[in-house]
């Protein structure tokens, strides 16, 4: 391998595992601004340089388990479980769980992210306001499969000390998830049963 091409590696390298130690120590969720900050802090001025977010996935996962070990296992089921009752709470909208909590790289200042379907965000808006659930709205930008992008209302709230952020689509949506900021693909999105059966078995 040349010299060259040994030093860009290490540099990813070093990059993604910095990035993994943002997200999972300091609480920053976008990989675009771990990325900066990595970026910073080691004086890289190259973007060529910079991992891509598949890496920094895979970098979480080794920094989770290498630092957080069982912690994090026990602390990644009790999100799901948080999820799960989330989830039940708010089963007239057909909830999806997607994110963090669902691929196992939940570090500790993880929310749990939910994809909800209503004729109109009213609906979820009503449903939270009349059982006394206080929470902030805002609006994020997602991308499909096919290029189209949509502003699509999100409301977060707080379930016991866990935080939950959901992102309400209209019904033809369920077909279709949008783009995964991790790897570009439609988004996985589980199911109550689906996050029921991962709670019978070992967390990865």
């Amino acid at each position: 391998m040349p010299r060259r091409h040994r030093d860009d590696h290490r540099i990813r390298q070093q990059l993604a595992q910095e990035c993994a130690r943002i997200m999972t120590e300091e609480g920053v969720s976008s990989f675009a601004a771990a990325k900066r900050k990595a970026a910073l802090r080691l004086a890289v001025t190259d973007r060529g340089a910079l991992p891509d977010n598949t890496e920094i996935e895979q970098a979480l996962f080794d920094y989770q388990r290498l630092f957080h070990g069982e912690r994090q296992m026990c602390h990644l089921r009790e999100l799901r479980r948080a999820a799960l009752q989330a989830m039940r709470f708010l089963e007239c909208f057909r909830p999806r769980l997607v994110g963090p909590v669902l691929s196992g790289t939940a570090g500790p200042h993880s929310d749990i992210s939910l994809h909800l379907f209503a004729d109109t965000p009213t609906d979820v808006v009503l449903f939270l306001v009349e059982r006394r659930i206080p929470f902030d709205s805002l609006e994020r930008r997602v991308t499909f499969n096919n290029g189209e992008q949509l502003q699509v209302p999100v409301l977060c709230f707080i379930a016991g000390d866990v935080g939950v952020e959901i992102t309400i689509f209209a019904p033809l949506a369920e077909r279709e998830a949008p783009r995964d900021p991790v790897d570009g693909r439609p988004m996985r999105r589980a199911r109550i049963a689906e996050i029921e059966a991962l709670l019978t078995t070992p967390a990865p």
